[in-house]
């Protein structure tokens, strides 16, 4: 067997949607929740991006979450720490709404399952930018429990971002496998199929593509599920 675990991107790959559409409509919701407490929608995007920024420059000196609340501090002061509980209860709660925001192709979860019974192990390596109550949410989203991945990412468990190689590395560590036994599936020029540098075989689903660079994807293994479900195939058999 040519591959032994399959690792999917999460937002624009399993689960569809326009990104800016949806940290748009979401971020204006977690204004809402914040706004008895003294945030205010401008200011705190600009803050959310920020930290953002801080947490995909993360080296594994400390979790996401760390470097996130370090930046959001040290912007809104010490009080922005006792303000945490706001966030996460908007997380397990409110923001089950912005599934609003995205939309929904049955193919992915057919497609993950149809991975499992072929054998192969699954996990997600989403860009751990969401606590892991929002990222259990976002995959219910796309009707797969995360139970149904051994092991997902999460700002509260790594300490790296994609497109850092590192963080690869940290996934394929966890799993216990090398870059030549994964195949990773993204909708992410930039961010996904860095994979390969590490060894990986890498498949670009199109249908949400992102390609910032302009890069030519005639280079990679790419289409829609139905053609992944062949590439899988195809690999398999070899």
């Amino acid at each position: 067997m040519s591959i032994k675990m399959v690792m999917f991107d999460l937002d624009g790959t399993l689960l569809p949607m326009d990104m800016d559409e949806f940290t748009s409509g979401y971020f204006k919701m977690l204004a809402a929740k914040a706004a008895p407490c003294g945030y205010e929608l401008k200011s705190l995007v600009k803050a959310i991006w920020h930290g953002v920024a801080h947490m995909v420059k993360n080296d594994g000196h400390c979790k996401n979450e760390d470097a996130f609340w370090e930046d959001f501090v040290a912007t809104f002061g010490e009080q922005a720490k006792k303000d945490k509980w706001i966030f996460d209860e908007f997380y397990a709660n409110e923001f089950q709404d912005a599934k609003q925001f995205c939309g929904y192709n049955p193919k992915a979860a057919e497609t993950v399952r149809w991975i499992k019974d072929k054998g192969l192990r699954t996990t997600l390596a989403t860009n751990p930018l969401f606590p892991t109550v929002a990222t259990q949410t976002r995959i219910r989203w796309t009707g797969l429990e995360p139970e149904e991945f051994e092991f997902f990412t999460t700002y509260e468990n790594i300490g790296w971002c994609k497109p850092n190689l590192d963080y690869y590395r940290e996934v394929l560590r966890r799993t216990g496998l090398k870059g030549e036994d994964c195949l990773m599936v993204g909708n992410d020029v930039g961010e996904d199929m860095v994979a390969a540098q590490l060894g990986m075989k890498v498949f670009l689903l199109t249908d949400c593509l992102i390609n910032k660079s302009g890069e030519d994807i005639s280079r990679y293994p790419n289409g829609s599920f139905d053609e992944l479900q062949v590439y899988i195939s195809e690999l398999l058999q070899a």
